[in-house]
């Protein structure tokens, strides 16, 4: 590999034409900028390699991944967050969501192993792959209206595109958790495998696109995702912008509140 990720939080193997990129901060795999950067990093690396012809992103532990950690938020945390700031890391490479759009510019075909949670960001993670492969137990949610948040990671253009407007809106509006048939019912999932059974199965169909012919099949996916990459910058802006603005709001910071004690939350519109 281009770059040396011994060090970090991502596991990479090949072998026949496959990458496997495991996500490796269990139990929860909570999602920041280093990680996101981290895995464009190293989907970056992997896209010149000719021994990789497609990718499985998939994690250890209990979830895939599940959203951002907002359990031990303090009040001056909560205080940076109003002000609007973004975290970068120290060469100043701008915000997560930066970081989140070098993802879909990867050319390499992608698989996403859902064995467990995706959650807010987690599914933002989970949508940005060609597809997903998901056991009965996964929980698939995009919960920030129950945080007085608004979506992110561009979801609001990815998230129709796969399960249509109206799923995406209940999935939106309602905060609801949906498991894996739910998800494969709606087109969010694309196979079901029982959960021992899972990583294999995502494998599998990773294998099975890398068995084509890689010029043909990167071709083809640039083609069918031509301007999904610039669709989810224009997006992440809008949605960054809105989130900022919500960020001030004491419906955000009892959303919060409410999400780490596990209490349905009391919103007062302001």
């Amino acid at each position: 590999m281009p770059k040396d990720f011994s060090a970090s939080e991502l596991g990479v193997d090949i072998k026949d034409y496959v990458a496997t990129v495991e996500i490796r901060r269990p139990p929860l795999n909570f999602f920041d900028f280093e990680l996101i950067r981290e895995i464009a990093d190293v989907y970056e690396a992997l896209d010149e390699r000719d021994d990789v012809r497609s990718i499985m992103l998939c994690a250890d532990g209990k979830a895939f991944c599940a959203g951002a950690d907002f359990s031990n938020r303090t009040d001056a945390q909560m205080e940076d967050d109003n002000a609007g700031k973004s975290k970068v890391d120290d060469e100043g490479v701008q915000s997560l969501y930066v970081e989140a759009t070098r993802i879909f510019h990867c050319k390499k075909p992608t698989v996403a192993c859902v064995h467990g949670a995706a959650i807010g960001g987690g599914l933002g993670l989970a949508i940005s792959a060609d597809f997903r492969v998901a056991s009965p137990e996964a929980r698939f949610a995009a919960n920030f209206t129950r945080l007085g948040f608004h979506p992110g990671f561009g979801l609001t253009h990815t998230l129709p595109l796969i399960v249509g407007m109206q799923n995406a809106k209940l999935i939106f509006m309602t905060s609801r958790r949906f498991n894996g048939e739910e998800a494969v019912k709606m087109g969010l999932a694309d196979v079901l495998a029982p959960a021992g059974e899972v990583r294999q199965a995502a494998w599998d169909l990773a294998r099975e696109i890398a068995i084509n012919s890689p010029l043909g099949t990167e071709s083809t996916r640039a083609t069918l995702r031509q301007g999904l990459a610039e669709a989810v910058k224009a997006a992440t802006d809008h949605e960054l912008a809105e989130q900022v603005r919500l960020r001030k709001t004491a419906d955000f910071k009892e959303g919060v509140r409410a999400t780490s004690a596990r209490e349905i939350p009391n919103f007062i519109r302001g």
